[in-house]
């Protein structure tokens, strides 16, 4: 096959197959100054490339103050609060101007308003701590029927994890 059509199978440009050609990274030879290109190896390439692990989620206190984290430096210790991990865990809560909430909705699917107070008591604070690198919460004391306090724990942690690689 000619370098057009496999970059059109590959979704890449010419200039990358010629590139894998001229490295190896597919089966090719050179015939009257064009390159042709082995399929299998192509295929093969290709399903490479598809294999790819996304980069991992790095926790710093850049990223934390990125994503609206504000940092706490006393004493020694240095912290990011994340003083509204309702957002990371998908719990949306709309009130009226008295503050009690009018409408709320977890994980997309509405809730009644004792629920999401329930939820947000579930967890009391989120900070990262930068001594070691780990993200910490403090449970607080309620526990809603909708979601165990371990399950909104873990809904943050794949929201923080979600905008720190989206960043």
């Amino acid at each position: 096959m000619n370098t057009t059509t496999a970059a059109a199978q590959a979704k890449v440009t010419v200039a990358t197959i010629r590139a894998w050609c001229r490295m190896g990274a597919v089966a090719a030879v050179k015939a009257a100054g064009r390159w042709v290109i082995e399929a299998a190896s192509l295929a093969r390439r290709i399903a490479i490339g598809n294999r790819r692990q996304p980069k991992p989620v790095v926790f710093t206190t850049e990223n934390m103050v990125a994503i609206g984290g504000n940092r706490w430096q006393k004493a020694g210790m240095d912290r990011v609060y994340i003083n509204d991990w309702q957002q990371f865990a998908e719990l949306e809560v709309t009130r009226y101007n008295t503050g009690n909430i009018s409408s709320a909705s977890y994980q997309g699917y509405g809730i009644s308003n004792s629920q999401a107070y329930k939820l947000m008591g579930s967890i009391s604070k989120v900070w990262f701590d930068a001594a070691d690198g780990r993200i910490h919460c403090r449970l607080g004391s309620s526990e809603s029927r909708v979601a165990t306090r371990d399950e909104v724990w873990g809904h943050v942690l794949t929201g923080i994890r979600a905008a720190i690689a989206a960043l």
